[in-house]
């Protein structure tokens, strides 16, 4: 009986050493793994609501080096800032790219990704294509991947990422706002896969 008691004890010691270690190692690569950046050359690049720098300035970036032929901006309808609404801001921000007539504004009152898509799915069918290039941020990357392929068929969706360490990092670890971002990011891809994917 003490020998069995003593096996099963090193059972149980070794089991918790290694659930140590392979929580050690997804805590060190956890906001890592959120990240996916592989742009594709496309039909459109379609740059998610949320972020009003990065992300269009991304959308810019690829659609100069030809990853797609279109940008469609994704802004929020109801949103004002100092006055404006943010439709009248986008469009006079669209006014100084290069080829202006290359973007078209997408007006969405979504609160979700999930919903988001589905408004943006009712612009991105009035495009020609089916390939897609999805602007987001870097930590946002791959739940809005999820989502988009999930909720949208007869595209096919590729994924870039706008970089904003002010917002985000890899080493998570490092400073409050990215260990804060990484958490709340882990929570809603957690929800997305468990909950609202399967409504």
């Amino acid at each position: 009986m003490t020998g069995n008691r003593a096996g099963r004890r090193n059972v149980w010691g070794w089991a918790a050493a290694i659930l140590a270690v392979l929580l050690a190692v997804f805590a060190v690569n956890a906001a890592q793994m959120l990240v996916i950046d592989a742009p594709e050359r496309s039909d459109v690049i379609l740059v998610l609501a949320g972020d009003t720098d990065r992300r269009p300035a991304k959308g810019l970036e690829l659609l100069e080096n030809g990853y797609g032929r279109r940008v469609i901006l994704d802004v929020p309808a109801a949103e004002k800032t100092f006055g404006f609404t943010d439709i009248e801001l986008a469009r006079k921000y669209a006014e100084t790219w290069p080829h202006p007539e290359a973007v078209k504004l997408c007006a969405i009152t979504a609160l979700s990704t999930r919903e988001e898509s589905h408004e943006a799915e009712k612009c991105l069918a009035q495009e020609d294509g089916s390939r897609v290039l999805i602007v987001t941020s870097d930590f946002h990357t791959r739940r809005a991947l999820s989502i988009f392929r999930h909720e949208i068929r007869g595209k096919t969706f590729s994924m870039t990422a706008a970089w904003d360490d002010r917002e985000f990092g890899v080493r998570w670890w490092t400073r409050r706002e990215w260990a804060k971002t990484c958490l709340y990011e882990w929570m809603r891809l957690a929800w997305w896969n468990s909950i609202d994917r399967w409504r």
